[in-house]
């Protein structure tokens, strides 16, 4: 970045990567003006303290703004945000899968709006607080999205559904920094870093177990059924399908002689199948709902490394189209508890190729 008069609109979430944002780009020149969305209130609840942990803590937000001198208004998004995110979230543990609403947040909510709303002002950007990187490839005429350099906070995983469109209006300044940078730009900048906690995975669930979220939301998902072993042996009872994942151990309510775990979740049929470590293991899966990013979808294989959790490390696979139009990746090595309705992203290097949903495990 250089010293500009161009406007920027930034994500203000009242979180500490945020501020720092807007901090920098005042420094550099921007006119620069602070958006925060509310998504999300508990029925009856109050506005949030500073120390809460949410993704709308609009007291600080506000604080930012005023500090900085900076414009700052607040966008009602809950209606979407429930319509895209929430239910989508029930729906997909109902359908016995593991959903990944950060994602969809970025794709359906938190960018189109914040993008929505720096058109509105006249901006000729937005910047968020993400840790990742944007550049311009010529030679393609693509954006491409970049991992941030700080491998601890890198967040690319959960952009990789931004369109070309919103690339190209988009800054992510935290990309070229790492954590501990920020921390002290913060400091320097006198904002009350005691008082901004790091956001939580899921920013909605902010009081109960996901499971006890579900379960209010959608009453219905409370379905007993069996427990199976993985050759269809009778092993127990379940209080629904949506209350388990694939990889869990804990809180399974089986005596056995050895450790087992969740291995897949039927939902057609009202079973959670029970295994041993080793029949967590895929070697490959299907994979739907693909975008590509850096480049278009794929018409021959092509070799990356792929990321099916966040928290994962990449490891070397193969992606093709397979027979039925889904993508098809083979893993070098096969991986343990890959499980359907995550998002599985590919990189070429630090470069995001694209990702998708995982449908099914082989």
């Amino acid at each position: 970045m250089v010293n500009r008069n161009e406007k920027v609109v930034v994500g203000l979430s009242g979180g500490v990567d945020s501020a720092v944002v807007a901090s920098m780009l005042v420094a550099e020149g921007y006119r620069v003006e602070g958006v925060t969305m509310r998504t999300w209130r508990e029925e009856g609840e109050r506005e949030k303290r500073w120390q809460d942990r949410s993704c709308c803590k609009i007291g600080i937000a506000q604080y930012v703004a005023q500090e900085l001198g900076i414009p700052h208004r607040v966008i009602e998004a809950e209606a979407r945000f429930r319509q895209a995110v929430i239910d989508d979230f029930c729906r997909t543990y109902a359908a016995g899968r593991t959903p990944n609403p950060c994602v969809l947040c970025n794709e359906r909510v938190k960018f189109a709006l914040l993008l929505e709303a720096a058109d509105e002002a006249g901006a000729d950007y937005l910047a968020t607080g993400h840790y990742a990187r944007v550049a311009y490839d010529a030679e393609t005429g693509r954006h491409r999205l970049r991992k941030g350099i700080d491998p601890a906070k890198d967040q690319s995983y959960f952009l990789y559904r931004l369109s070309q469109a919103q690339l190209a209006k988009t800054l992510f300044p935290l990309g070229g920094l790492t954590k501990a940078d920020v921390w002290t730009y913060a400091e320097a900048m006198g904002l009350p870093v005691d008082e901004i906690a790091e956001s939580q995975e899921i920013c909605f669930v902010t009081q109960k177990d996901y499971r006890e979220f579900v379960a209010a939301q959608v009453p219905e998902a409370e379905r007993p059924g069996a427990m199976v072993g993985v050759g269809g042996e009778a092993l127990g009872s379940h209080r629904g399908v949506a209350f388990y994942t694939v990889g869990q151990r804990r809180g399974l309510g089986v005596a056995a002689g050895e450790r087992r775990y969740v291995t897949n979740l039927d939902a057609e049929r009202n079973l959670v199948v029970l295994g041993s470590e080793a029949d967590l293991y895929a070697r490959a899966c299907l994979v739907e709902d693909a975008h590509g990013i850096s480049v278009g979808q794929p018409g021959e294989a092509i070799r990356v490394t792929a990321k099916f959790r966040y928290k994962t490390t990449e490891t070397p696979a193969t992606v093709g189209i397979d027979t039925d139009g889904l993508l098809r990746v083979d893993f070098d090595t096969p991986q343990r508890a890959v499980t359907p309705g995550q998002s599985i992203v590919f990189y070429d290097g630090d470069v995001v190729v694209g990702g998708g949903v995982i449908a099914q495990t082989l």
